[in-house]
C-alpha cells in the first residue's frame, strides 16, 4: 500500500491500449500490431554468433562500462557513421537505452544538486518525463516548432537557469523529424550558455536520410545515446551506449558502476559485433523504406496522411480534415483493419490529434492490414 501523498506508477501507457489491441486480434488473421515499435525482422547472423561465442566466458562479472570490444565498436561506428574521432574512452555501455534515458536525470542530479528541472519534447518519448518523476525533479515540457523540433526561443530563462539536462530526440519519436548539424549547433551553443548538459537520444539515427548528432558541435557538455535495438533488432538484448564529453561520461561511468548497471557478456559481443557491421542495417533500412511507402500510400484514401518528417521507422498519421482525434483513428483502424497504433497522446497532451505507426511488422502483414481496410469500405 503506497504512503499517503506518495508516488503511484500511472498505468504503463500501452496498457491502455488492452481494449483496442483484444478488438483488432478478434479479426481473421489477428492482430497486426505496430504499436509498441518491437522489431519482428531476423538477429543478424554476425551478432547472434557472436553471443553464441561469448556465453563461455560469461562466467565472470562484466565491465559496466562496457568492454573494450563493445566500446572500441561504438567509437568505431560513430566514427563511419557521422565523420567523427570518438575515443572508445569516452564511450560507456547501458542497458538499453531506455535504462539511460530513466536514470540519467538522478544521476546528474547528484552531481549538480543546485539544478532540479528535465527539459524535454512536449511531444516525445514518455520516459524523458519519467525519469525525471523518479529522480524527484521538475518536468517541463519544450513546445515544438512547425516542423517537430525543440523550440529553444520558447524556453523561459527561469527554466534554463533550473535545467539539469535537456532532452533533444532526433530523429524524433514519434514525429520522425529529421535535422542536420547546423540545428545540433544551435541546440549546442544554447546549453552552453547557460550551464545545461544536453542527452541527445539518437537511438534512430540510421533510418534518417542525413545521418547526424548533437556531438558534431563538439563534445563539451553534449552526450549522444544510441541503441542496437532498432538498426540490428536486437531489441530484447538490452544493450545500447552514451558517448560524449569525457568528465561527464567518466562520471556516469564511475556511478553507474555503484549501481551494478551491467550488460551480460553475451550481450555486449552481439553489440560489438553488430556495430561492426553495416551491411545487414542497409538490408534493414531497405526494409523500412518499403513499408513506410506502403502503408504511408496505402492509407491516404482512408483520409489518413503523415504529418511528420522524413525518418524511415515511424509514420506520424492525423486525420486529413482533422475529424478524428488520435484514440478515434487509433480505434477506427483496429476495428476495420485489424491494426493497432499508439494514441498521441501517449507522446504528450499536444500529439493528441495524431497517431503513431511503427513499422516493424513484415510486408504481408501489413499489406492484410490494408487489405481488411478494403474490404471494410467496399
Amino acid at each position: 500500500m503506497p504512503v499517503s501523498g506518495g508516488f503511484v506508477p500511472p498505468p504503463y501507457p500501452y496498457e491502455r491500449l488492452d481494449t483496442l489491441a483484444r478488438l483488432a486480434a478478434s479479426l481473421p488473421g489477428g492482430v497486426v500490431d505496430c504499436s509498441i515499435g518491437t522489431p519482428c525482422d531476423p538477429v543478424p547472423d554476425v551478432a547472434r554468433l557472436a553471443a553464441t561465442e561469448a556465453i563461455d566466458s560469461a562466467n565472470g562479472y562484466p565491465a559496466s562500462a562496457g568492454s573494450a570490444a563493445l566500446r572500441a565498436a561504438a567509437a568505431g561506428w560513430m566514427n563511419r557513421t557521422f565523420g567523427l574521432a570518438v575515443e572508445a574512452t569516452h564511450v560507456g555501455a547501458c542497458i538499453g537505452t531506455k535504462e539511460f534515458v530513466a536514470s540519467l536525470p538522478q544521476l546528474l542530479k547528484l552531481r549538480t544538486p543546485a539544478r532540479d528541472t528535465v527539459l524535454y519534447p512536449a511531444i516525445s518519448y514518455p520516459t524523458y518525463e519519467m525519469g525525471a518523476t523518479l529522480a524527484g525533479c521538475r518536468a517541463v515540457r519544450v513546445p515544438l516548432d512547425a516542423a517537430w523540433h525543440l523550440d529553444l526561443d520558447a524556453i523561459p530563462d527561469v527554466e534554463a537557469e533550473r535545467a539539469l539536462v535537456l532532452w533533444l530526440n532526433e530523429p524524433g519519436n514519434p514525429s520522425s523529424s529529421t535535422v542536420g548539424d547546423e540545428y545540433y549547433a544551435r541546440v549546442a551553443a544554447w546549453a552552453r550558455a547557460r550551464g545545461v548538459v544536453v542527452a541527445s537520444d539518437e537511438c534512430y539515427a540510421e533510418f534518417a536520410p542525413r545521418t547526424s548528432t548533437i556531438l558534431s558541435a563538439g563534445s563539451d557538455g553534449m552526450i549522444a545515446v544510441h541503441s542496437v535495438s532498432k538498426r540490428s533488432n536486437l531489441a530484447g538484448m538490452r544493450v545500447g551506449f552514451y558517448a560524449g564529453d569525457p568528465d561527464v561520461v567518466e562520471y556516469l561511468i564511475e556511478t553507474r558502476k555503484h549501481a551494478g548497471l551491467m550488460a551480460p557478456t553475451p550481450v555486449q559481443a552481439a553489440a560489438a559485433a553488430a556495430l561492426g557491421d553495416d551491411a545487414h542495417v542497409e538490408i534493414q533500412r531497405t526494409r523500412y523504406r518499403e513499408r513506410r511507402l506502403l502503408v504511408e500510400q496505402g492509407l491516404v484514401p482512408y483520409g489518413l496522411v503523415h504529418d511528420g518528417g522524413d525518418a524511415l521507422f515511424l509514420l506520424w498519421l492525423r486525420a486529413a480534415d482533422d475529424s478524428d482525434d488520435g484514440w478515434e483513428i487509433a480505434a477506427r483502424l483496429a476495428e476495420t483493419a485489424g491494426l493497432l497504433v499508439s494514441p498521441g497522446d501517449f507522446y504528450g497532451p499536444a500529439g493528441a490529434d495524431h497517431v503513431r505507426l511503427a513499422l516493424v511488422q513484415p510486408r504481408e502483414r501489413l499489406e492484410l492490414a490494408l487489405d481488411r481496410m478494403v474490404r471494410a469500405t467496399a
